[in-house]
């Protein structure tokens, strides 16, 4: 596992948390405390792969990138993206899976999302939580929730903000199946 950092214009591929701790410490912007040194330690013994981002100045950060590059050339190309390591890590998250599971019938829908309401007396616009409960005949949960937005498309204000299917702000369950 190598390292590689960027700050600016200047970047460097290193293979080990020293190295990269004596390149941030040739840069004179860069304060290198032993709070700094020991986050950074922390980041590359875990197993976390995205980017680490460290803040400087105010919008001035460095990044710190863990890669299987052996070579500064190769990083560029990325050639040596970290993929996942375990098939159940390449699997669309359960939510997703629950989502798209075709089971015909009765599902029971929660939607928490930003309505568009007017002020009594002011005649200005505000968002305001709203929470709206369905009870639909649908294929699958994503269809629900379809069905459910669909709806309140029609009676709410155009600029009501809905959430995404697969967010924690939409949630249903299965009933059972339809009777014919």
């Amino acid at each position: 596992m190598n390292l590689y950092l960027r700050y600016f214009d200047r970047e460097t591929l290193v293979s080990t948390v020293d190295d990269a701790i004596d390149f941030l410490r040739s840069i004179d912007e860069i304060d290198v405390d032993p709070e700094l040194e020991a986050d950074i330690r922390e980041y590359v013994a875990s197993d976390v792969f995205y980017p680490k981002r460290y803040k400087i100045h105010p919008r001035v950060y460095f990044i710190i990138i863990k890669t299987d590059a052996s070579t500064m050339q190769d990083f560029k190309d990325k050639k040596a993206v970290h993929a996942p390591e375990t098939p159940a890590q390449k699997q669309a998250s359960p939510v997703v899976n629950r989502l798209n599971e075709i089971c015909p019938g009765w599902y029971e829908g929660t939607l928490d999302f930003k309505r568009v309401l007017m002020v009594p007396g002011t005649g200005k616009f505000q968002y305001r939580d709203t929470r709206f409960a369905a009870r639909v005949k649908a294929e699958s949960g994503l269809d629900c929730y379809e069905r459910i937005v669909e709806h309140l498309r029609e009676r709410v204000d155009e600029r009501s903000q809905f959430p995404s299917a697969k967010g924690k702000n939409f949630k249903f369950r299965y009933l059972g199946k339809a009777k014919m």
